[in-house]
């Protein structure tokens, strides 16, 4: 009877611990949250939408900082050349540059603030995810990481 009670703990324990690992991974498929992977691991990121022309166009403009954590993500309904500039954009950043299948095509690094020089994401771009300036390099994202987030759909080489 011991050896029984054992193994019901055992398996309770191992139950709860793969709803508690499957917990997080469910939670991170939100409209707010971005995941990346890759060779160097994961990062995780709380963001804003820029989802039609008046958002897209405001971006982070006239921001003074933002949390380590967050970004903003903009989404585009067909792939399009992207370009991007730092008008009124008082903090660095980086640009990733993502495929409709949710790979990171290109990053731009560190962003110049205020600079309105264009900033080329190249074709094929459906989404761009602006992070704080030099975060990328920091973290080890790099061109070919994927992209989890549920605008990707079905696509998605990372689904939801």
């Amino acid at each position: 009877m011991g050896k029984c009670h054992i193994r019901r703990r055992g398996l309770g324990w191992l139950l709860a611990g793969l709803i508690a690992s499957a917990a997080p991974a469910l939670a991170q498929c939100s409209d707010d949250v971005v995941v990346l992977r890759g060779a160097w691991g994961q990062a995780r990121f709380n963001v804003e939408l820029a989802d039609d022309f008046d958002e897209r166009s405001r971006g982070l403009m006239h921001r003074e900082a933002m949390p380590t954590s967050a970004g903003m993500l903009f989404l585009y309904d067909q792939p399009h050349h992207a370009v991007f500039w730092m008008r009124n954009t008082l903090i660095p950043l980086d640009m990733l540059f993502i495929d409709p299948q949710g790979r990171v095509l290109r990053i731009h690094e560190n962003a110049i603030p205020l600079d309105e020089t264009q900033i080329d994401g190249g074709t094929g771009v459906s989404a761009v995810l602006e992070i704080n300036g030099g975060l990328a390099a920091r973290i080890g994202i790099a061109v070919g990481s994927q992209v989890r987030h549920p605008a990707f759909g079905d696509a998605a080489l990372w689904p939801c």
